[in-house]
């Protein structure tokens, strides 16, 4: 305990050091707060001497306080997009109408949106017919006769 005490603030950026790491190998954004909590204490105690028990009040403090913290600038980060589509390209298609390249024979068919070939599921209809698609599901698009 006496070794642990010695180290003074240093006891604080090692904790706050070892709980950064962590959380690079077990992802889940706990341990960061955390961790910048107890670096936190380690500053102030670099310029401040108060004994262990208000630091690990500090610490808990800071660590309680860094959670609203997070929850507000995790919400600014899922701000809408002015391209809300980008990363779900499927989506963009549903309610457009499309002209059929085959024919959907058994469920299955195929269109072409601009220049990609999509596989479309849906009632049996001849190539040529119109479809507009009523829903994404993974990379098959469903799709009714208009």
């Amino acid at each position: 305990m006496e070794v642990l005490l010695s180290l003074g603030s240093w006891n604080w950026f090692i904790l706050g050091a070892v709980l950064l790491v962590l959380e690079l190998l077990v992802p889940g954004t706990f341990l960061l707060w955390l961790g910048l909590a107890a670096l936190a204490v380690g500053i102030i105690s670099r310029f401040i001497v108060w004994s262990w028990q208000l630091q690990l009040v500090a610490f808990a403090v800071f660590a309680v306080a860094l959670i609203p913290a997070w929850r507000y600038f995790a919400r600014r980060a899922d701000a809408p997009s002015d391209h809300p589509m980008l990363n779900r390209r499927t989506d963009a298609y549903v309610g457009r109408i499309f002209t059929l390249e085959k024919p959907i024979v058994d469920g299955s068919g195929v269109v072409r949106i601009d220049d990609t070939v999509w596989r479309v599921v849906g009632p049996d209809c001849p190539a040529g017919s119109r479809v507009r698609v009523t829903q994404a599901d993974g990379a098959d698009l469903r799709v009714e006769v208009v």
